[in-house]
């Protein structure tokens, strides 16, 4: 009996700890909502659509807000770790499963790079020759892209030799990330504000409202506004889950939406006459590499400036060392499903995915070829990140048709609606970002295929890949490339006439939810999925504890 009652007593201690506060929850959301965008978003979106940012701003806002609803609805049902990744694979099978879970990777893997190219571009305005500038861009020069191979080779080795220093310390670093942008707002606000400035220029809409959709995609606003799922990701550790998840995503979207547009108004209201005198696509004023930092110069607050410039370097390097783990995390549990190479899932005498590390950095360091400015990369983030939020709704629907039943403690009012409302404007963005962007992603996405096929010839053990629950998926991916290259937006082909591309994109996206409706699991099959996966996440978290 005291045998039996030690081994359960161990089985107990293994399983993952329910101690992660509902405050903890909010700041590994909002923490991940205040990042580099935070530091670059004002300026791009600024440079895209002028005083007219300010509607892309809410528009964003509406859009995340929507899906993050979705969110926490099916994350209180069903509160396990990575759950924002799986829970297409509970209610499409596998084989949606794995391609929901590798487009998350995707956007993941891409993120520590950019919060690179953030710290360097704000550090090239007292290290000169990291950056150059032309036409209001700045990109990395040749010894900028060396000193950010550096900086992730170092965010590498630390999640190699494992870094629980900074968990610890992440309440903390949360608290400073979030009063540094308020405090921002308040100087630049007190010090220097020109009304004047909304309507210079060209007024306040100069480049018309197709501007401010693309500002809205590629200005680095849904990008900002992106990480809300993290206390999902967290929905395994988190205590009283079923509240403090919807409360917790709720909860640090709304502070970032605050956050975000009190920002966009400061930052065109501190500009002056001079600034705007080649209009707003042409910007530029000293330190436009670190924007807030040049502009709290200009203004006599060269210690807020100072604060910028080490914010600069807090803020993108802990959410780009975290990033590094959580995109290794994604590809080792992806290997250890069988969906790519078995090598991808081995672990180090430390506890730790290396191969999937050390993978993560190749693939990043690839990246500031294509997007070698904080700009260039930021619309393929919001892509590919957008991309797997639109699954969301999809699992949303299934869950709703499929598990009518089953308990919800937050349970979003006009669900029905507003599902196939989310997936309809999760596929805007993404077309809003462009074909310029949008080829490459799709290029990933075949990439994994790849991976995939490599794995079902490789690996003994191959799970179904519930091909049914997947009919939808083609025709998506497929539809959404065409539609891109036909477009108006970032390079597309002109064919499809701004206005109609809407919607065309709108059509489709209702064509899509109405099949993959059909064709999700049965009730069975989506029970059996979700017992599978939580034993697979204890298993894993067995393995991966140091």
């Amino acid at each position: 009996m005291a045998a039996r009652a030690h081994e359960r007593e161990a089985a107990g201690a293994r399983r993952l700890r329910r101690d992660v506060s509902l405050i903890g929850l909010v700041f590994f959301s909002l923490g991940s909502i205040i990042g580099s965008g935070w530091l670059f978003g004002a300026l791009t979106a600024s440079q895209i659509a002028g005083p007219a940012a300010l509607i892309a701003w809410i528009i964003g806002a509406v859009v995340m807000l929507i899906l993050a609803f979705i969110h926490a609805e099916i994350g209180s049902m069903y509160p396990v770790a990575g759950g924002s990744a799986r829970y297409p694979h509970f209610t499409f099978g596998s084989m949606v499963g794995f391609a929901s879970g590798w487009i998350t990777w995707v956007g993941a893997v891409t993120v520590a790079p950019i919060e690179v190219e953030a710290a360097i571009q704000y550090a090239s305005n007292y290290l000169p020759g990291l950056t150059s500038t032309a036409s209001g861009v700045t990109v990395l020069t040749g010894t900028g892209i060396v000193v950010a191979g550096v900086l992730m080779l170092v965010f590498t080795i630390l999640n190699i030799m494992g870094v629980s220093w900074l968990a610890k310390s992440n309440n903390a670093i949360m608290a400073w990330k979030v009063a540094v942008p308020f405090l921002a707002v308040i100087v630049l606000i007190v010090l220097s504000f020109n009304a004047s400035n909304f309507t210079a220029s060209g007024g306040f809409m100069p480049f018309g409202f197709q501007s401010v959709l693309s500002a809205v995609s590629t200005g680095g606003i849904i990008f900002a506004y992106q990480g809300f799922e993290q206390a999902i990701q967290l929905g395994g550790e988190g205590s009283n889950p079923q509240r403090n998840i919807p409360i917790a995503i709720i909860g640090s979207m709304i502070i970032g939406v605050i956050l975000y547009i009190l920002l966009q108004v400061a930052f065109i209201g501190a500009l002056t006459p001079h600034e705007l005198s080649h209009g707003w696509a042409k910007l530029s004023f000293e330190g436009l590499a670190g924007p807030f930092a040049g502009i709290a110069t200009a203004v006599g607050a060269g210690w807020l400036a100072v604060l910028l410039y080490i914010d600069a370097v807090i803020s993108p390097g802990g959410t780009g060392l975290i990033y590094t783990g959580s995109s290794s995390r994604l590809s080792f549990s992806l290997a250890r499903n069988g969906y790519i190479p078995e090598i991808f899932g081995l672990l180090s005498t430390r506890g730790v995915p290396v191969v999937s590390i050390i993978f993560s950095f190749i693939i990043g360091m690839f990246m500031f070829l294509p997007f070698p400015g904080w700009q260039e990369l930021v619309g393929f983030i919001t892509s590919a990140t957008v991309m797997g939020y639109a699954t969301a709704p999809l699992a949303f629907g299934a869950l709703r048709r499929r598990q009518p039943e089953h308990p919800r403690p937050f349970r979003l009012p006009a669900g029905g609606v507003l599902a196939p409302v989310a997936f309809i404007i999760a596929n805007l963005v993404i077309y809003w970002t462009g074909w310029e962007v949008d080829w490459k992603l799709f290029v990933a996405i075949l990439f994994g295929f790849a991976l995939l096929g490599v794995a079902r010839i490789t690996n003994q053990e191959r799970a179904p890949l519930d091909w049914r629950g997947s009919l939808w998926l083609w025709p998506y991916l497929a539809g959404m490339a065409v539609i891109s290259y036909l477009g108006t937006f970032g390079g597309g082909s002109g064919i499809l006439p701004f206005g109609w591309d809407i919607l065309v994109v709108a059509l489709f996206s209702l064509a899509i939810y109405t099949l993959a409706m059909r064709v999700c699991l049965t009730p069975e099959e989506i029970r059996h999925h979700i017992d599978v996966a939580r034993e697979e996440l204890q298993e894993e978290e067995r393995e991966l504890a140091v």
